[in-house]
């Protein structure tokens, strides 16, 4: 097996997937309302590292949004390498902070405390485990996190776009009961991931029974052959497409857990 990893793919999928579940986490934790309470005026935090296009979130009192709207008051965050930016996310360095004293005061009092919160909900203890609540949402922003990352694996890994390549094009569904619908849009041999609500059925469904399931799986408390055999998770459809789906989750399996 392949274990590997390139720091540049490893950049992508901390700032698609690991930093892009902020919008989720801001929509799912009750503990985020607080915190964003706290924006004095809409804010855009842009993520610039060398050799990777620039991302940005935006954040106002009423959540998060994955891109710029235009005419928020704007702070970037430079990074010397992609290896620097997945430091930042491991909490072993800090960014360049491009802002004005506003700005600043944003990172310290919003984005800093936010993006620990996240942490808590992606490494959870087992005490926060423990709270049902807590847990779902641990659970959710597990699969947007591991969903996102396919995306990011599929479109720049060696061994990602191998598998990717031999996806046709169609949507991919990854649903849990009747409460999430997240999908990946496979096109040329590229993926897309869409958490907004679905408009058209997907060509093949990997379908988990509840969030406990599927978050029990994603941290590997479980084996998806187990859940698969007592009936927890499904799958339907062009099944192929979900074949090769599930060999780039591993692989961004590695990418994670890094």
């Amino acid at each position: 097996m392949l274990t590997e990893t390139d720091p540049t793919v490893l950049a992508r999928v901390n700032m698609h997937a690991v930093l892009g579940a902020l919008v989720a986490l801001a929509e799912h934790a009750p503990e985020a309302a607080p915190l964003l309470a706290r924006v004095d005026r809409p804010t855009a935090v842009r993520l610039r590292a060398p050799g990777l296009p620039a991302r940005s979130l935006r954040f106002d009192p009423g959540g998060i949004e994955p891109d710029e709207r235009g005419g928020e008051r704007v702070v970037t965050l430079a990074f010397r390498s992609p290896a620097h930016l997945n430091a930042m996310v491991d909490g072993r360095a800090q960014p360049v902070p491009l802002a004005s004293p506003g700005g600043m005061r944003f990172l310290t009092q919003v984005f800093a405390p936010i993006a620990d919160l996240l942490g808590r909900y992606l490494k959870p203890s087992d005490e926060d485990l423990a709270d049902p609540g807590f847990r779902s949402v641990s659970a959710l922003l597990t699969l947007h996190v591991a969903i996102a990352a396919v995306a990011q694996v599929g479109n720049a890994d060696r061994a990602g776009r191998y598998s990717a390549a031999h996806i046709p094009d169609g949507q991919i569904g990854v649903e849990v009961g009747d409460q999430v619908d997240l999908r990946l849009i496979a096109r040329g041999g590229a993926l897309t991931f869409d958490a907004s609500p679905a408009s058209s059925p997907a060509r093949a469904v990997l379908a988990f029974r509840d969030l406990d399931v599927a978050g029990d799986v994603l941290a590997g408390r479980t084996s998806a052959l187990t859940c698969i055999g007592d009936g927890s998770m499904a799958m339907r459809g062009f099944i192929p497409m979900i074949d090769n789906v599930s060999r780039i989750l591993d692989r961004a399996g590695a990418y994670l857990g890094d």
